[in-house]
């Protein structure tokens, strides 16, 4: 009544091929890591900004609706 463990599994032949296509690791030099982390702060920042700009539209129409309300 214990469960029967499956003794006979074949490799992954996924795995094997994945790590044969690899690219080498190159170390990027500080220089580039900088300027990496700022080109990524910069895409953020743009769509935070863009975001930002959105709520501001939706705080506008409301505020224009409290107007009319009062």
């Amino acid at each position: 009544m214990t469960p029967e463990k499956k003794t006979d599994q074949a490799p992954k032949p996924a795995v094997a091929a994945a790590e044969s296509t690899r690219k080498p690791w190159i170390p990027k030099t500080p220089v580039e890591v900088v300027l990496e982390q700022i080109t990524k702060q910069e895409k953020r920042v743009g769509e935070l900004q863009t975001e930002l700009d959105a709520e501001k539209a939706t705080l506008t129409k409301l505020l224009q609706a409290k107007k009319i309300l009062e």
